[in-house]
Formats: C-alpha cells, structure tokens, sequence
C-alpha cells in the first residue's frame, strides 16, 4: 500500500488543497487605513473641544483677558509660577497613591494634558480618565490603577479640609467665616446628596453579579493603601502633595487678586480659596463652575467689592485653566500619537 504524498490526489480524484504558509497575517490596507482614522480623530478631538470653548465663552475670555492685560505683570508672572506648581503638586499625589513608579516626566506631562480634559466631564473625571490611561498604558494593573484613583480622589479633599481646619484655627477672620455657613434648609439637599450616594454604594454591595467584582476591588483598594502607607516617601508624595495643591492654587487667586487691586489680605484670599473649594467641590459640574460662583460669594462676604472680586475669579480661570487649555490640548493630542495614553 502506497503513502499518499502532498502532491498525490485525493482519493476521489481531486487536487489537493494548497496551504497557505504558516506566519504572522498580515493587516489589510483598508483596515490600517481606519486605524490612522481613528488615531488621527482621537488627536484633533481636544485641539477641537479646546477652540470650541474658547468660542463659546468668547465674551466672558474676552472680559477676563481684558482685566488681565491691565493687570500688574509682575503678580501675574507669579500666579503663572503658582499654576505650575499645581501640576507638580497634582503628579507628586499621583505617584504617592501608586505604589509602581512611573516616569516622572510622562506623570507631570499626563497631569497637565488632564487639565484639558477636565472641562469636558464634571467631578474631575476627566483628570481620572487621562491619568487611568496612562498608568494603564505603563503596565499598572486596572484594579491597582483605579484603587490609585480612589485613594487620590480621598486625599485631595481630607487634605484640603485639615489645610482649611489649621488656617482657621491662627487666623483672627475665623470669626467672619460664621456667617459663611449654610443655615438648615440648605443642608436638605446635602442629605438627600449623602443618602444617595449611601444608597448607591449599598446596592452596588447587595446586587449579585456587582457584588463580587465590588469587593474584590474595595479588597485591592484596601490593600494598596496600606501598602503606600508603608513608604514613607509615598505618604510624603501623597499627602504632601494633596496638601500643597489647594496652597497653590490659593495662592495663584491671590497673586490675580492682588494684580487686579483686590483689597483683602492674604490669608483671607487663601481661606476664601481653600472654603469655596471645600463646599463648591461637592456639585459635580463642569469646569469647576460651582467652585467659581463659591468663590465670588465668599470674596464679597469677607469685604471686597462684587465686580473686583468677579473680576478676580475671572481672571483667576483664566490664567489657570483657559489659557493652559490649548497647550494642554495639544499635550494631550501628543501624548495619544506617542501611545502613551
């Protein structure tokens, strides 16, 4: 009985079939074609949404670059140097809640581009998602990147609460902040916030198929943060820079302040800062718009006039984050055409 070669026919009297070598398949054109698309569309997108608020708010920019240009340059090269520091600040916290080391340059790069992307989604979502790109695109697990997040987004408000705490407690304006707190019926709305937010978390804990996939990150969660707590320059990094970070900023609106002719002092600017960023940080709204309008009421609860302390703000948003918003923008286009996000 003869063995049948690869060149013999089959049985039945029909060719046999060629095989097409074993390898790598190669892409098709049109498919490559699609992916620079695609690349290309994720690029231009913030270069875009960028122009597209700057048209948009065309008259309050205007306003606020119109103050500004009359402004002391001087004060305003500082709160430029302040707003630096805000990125430096951001990225230091970044790596404290991590315990992998990442790039420090491709951190601080990653946190200025996440400025751009934070006027798109409310709550500093957009910062998030920037920043769990990135540590997605470096290698860090998504459990151990999104317990990062979690323990940041944890920080920055306690730190900022104790700062605002030990600032009350050596100012002699302490006093003038008690007129500032919001009497009963507005904490309605603040509990009806708390219980939602409760009844959320306890029926992502008591669903079935959420249950599971909810505890084993909140166990991954746990575990980072102690493994962070272990390292002494972590908790420096992630503390002191979640501390530092609302300084800076307050810092950055009393150079605008003092730039513009604004009559208070210092430390009063500051706790205006640090107290509207406690209370308008808890309305989830884009482009830090709750944080704005806290801080205008608070600068004219504690002396100043209503149109120094608007222009002030204004000009506060617009060295801070309008004028970052383009180069920011365009960080961030790099950043997705390098793959690094």
């Amino acid at each position: 009985m003869e063995a049948r070669t690869p060149e013999s026919p089959d049985p039945d009297g029909r060719a046999p079939e060629s095989r097409a070598p074993e390898g790598p398949v190669s892409r098709r054109p049109g498919s490559r074609r699609a992916g620079r698309v695609a690349r290309l569309a994720l690029c231009l997108a913030p270069v875009l949404f960028a122009v597209g608020w700057a048209l948009a708010h065309r008259s309050v920019m205007e306003e606020g670059v119109r103050r500004l240009v009359a402004a002391d340059p001087g004060w305003l090269l500082a709160a430029a140097g302040f707003t630096c520091l805000t990125w430096v600040a951001a990225a230091c916290a970044r790596q404290g809640a991590l315990p992998d080391r990442v790039p420090a340059r491709l951190l601080l790069a990653s946190q200025f581009a996440a400025g751009a992307a934070n006027h798109a989604l409310p709550g500093g979502l957009g910062a998030h998602a920037v920043t769990l790109r990135f540590l997605r695109g470096q290698g860090v697990p998504p459990a151990r990147a999104t317990a990062s997040i979690g323990l940041y987004s944890l920080a920055k408000p306690t730190a900022k609460t104790l700062v605002l705490l030990a600032l009350l407690a050596v100012s002699p304006a302490r006093d003038r902040f008690g007129d500032l707190v919001p009497d009963g019926r507005l904490l309605v709305p603040v509990a009806v916030a708390v219980g939602g937010a409760a009844a959320v978390a306890g029926s992502l804990l008591l669903v079935g198929p959420l249950r599971r996939p909810v505890t084993r990150l909140l166990r991954s969660a746990l575990t980072d943060a102690r493994l962070v707590h272990t390292r002494p320059r972590r908790v420096l990094a992630l503390w002191g820079g979640a501390a530092a970070l609302p300084l800076a900023q307050a810092g950055a609106l009393a150079c605008v302040g003092t730039s513009l002719g604004l009559r208070l002092p210092w430390e009063q600017v500051v706790l205006a800062h640090l107290a509207a960023g406690t209370a308008g940080g808890a309305v989830p709204a884009p482009g830090g718009l709750a944080v704005d309008a806290a801080m205008v009421w608070t600068l004219v609860a504690l002396g100043a006039e209503p149109a120094m302390a608007t222009a002030t703000v204004i000009g506060y948003r617009v060295l801070t984050d309008w004028v970052p918003l383009l180069p920011g923008a365009l960080v961030l286009s790099a950043l997705i055409r390098a793959k690094v996000l």
